[in-house]
Parts: C-alpha cells; sequence; structure tokens
C-alpha cells in the first residue's frame, strides 16, 4: 500500500513506508520531523496495517484534528484532511507501486540426501494407495 501526506501549504510530500511512524519536533526521535514551534516534540502516531493508516495523539498541546475534528484516535481515509496543530495534509492512499526487477533468471542444483525409509516420487511414479502421509497438506481427490 502507497500512503502520502501532501502538505496544503506546500511542500514536498512525506510518504509513510514504516508500519509505525512517529511524527513531531524532537528530530532524533521522530520519523517525520516538522520543524515548527506549533508541533509538540512527539506529537503523533501513524500505524499503517493492511490498507489502513491509523492516527493516535500523543498528548501533543495544540491537538491533531482529522477533518477539522480534534481526534485522540482514529481512522484516515484517502482524501482526509489531517492537521497537526497548524500544519495541514491531504491524505493519498493507493496500490503500492509495482515494483519491477530486471535480473537473470538463475536455477541451482542442490542434492539432498533422502533417507531410504522416504517415500521417492518422480513424475512417472503413481501414488500408491493407503500410503499414509506425514504431511499436513492434504490432497483432495477430484
Amino acid at each position: 500500500m502507497k500512503a502520502e501526506l501532501t502538505p496544503l501549504k506546500g511542500g514536498p510530500v512525506i510518504p509513510i513506508t514504516r508500519d509505525i511512524t512517529l511524527i513531531g519536533r524532537q528530530e532524533d526521535l521522530c520519523d517525520v520531523f516538522i520543524d515548527k514551534s506549533s508541533i509538540s516534540k512527539l506529537h503523533c502516531l501513524i500505524v499503517r496495517t493492511d490498507g489502513l493508516l491509523f492516527i493516535r495523539d500523543l498528548g501533543s498541546t495544540n491537538g491533531t484534528k482529522v477533518n477539522g475534528q480534534r481526534v485522540v484516535r482514529g481512522a484516515l481515509l484517502p482524501g482526509d484532511e489531517l492537521s497537526l496543530a497548524s500544519e495541514k495534509f491531504r491524505v493519498t492512499m493507493g496500490p503500492a507501486d509495482p515494483v519491477v526487477h530486471q535480473q537473470e533468471a538463475h536455477t541451482e542444483v542442490i542434492p539432498v540426501a533422502i533417507p531410504e525409509d522416504r517415500l521417492r516420487l518422480s513424475p512417472e511414479t503413481p501414488l500408491p494407495a493407503n500410503v499414509p502421509s506425514r504431511s499436513d497438506v492434504k490432497l483432495i481427490e477430484e
């Protein structure tokens, strides 16, 4: 999932890439550092889960608002306006950008010793009947 905060006053877009993102004015502790006196040292947390963003205010002096409503905690949806004190952001969410890897195909054969008591199957060998399986994978008969 791709998640970003776009400053409404202009400025660089803030990508939310971590599962837990700490936002505040204390540069050495925060993942997102906002150098404004109205932002608390540890202002809020944004938590990324399966396709969702949640916000939690950390007792900030000037508050955290979602769409103009002061919140202690809540969900963030695409298009929401997030206000941290006087700083306002638009929440953008969507599918992750596709990752393109250009690597040469490589197959490595690793010889593995199979104990004698283990069943050896090849594509030509039919599956024997009534042999109990030690696997937790079950075959479904067609």
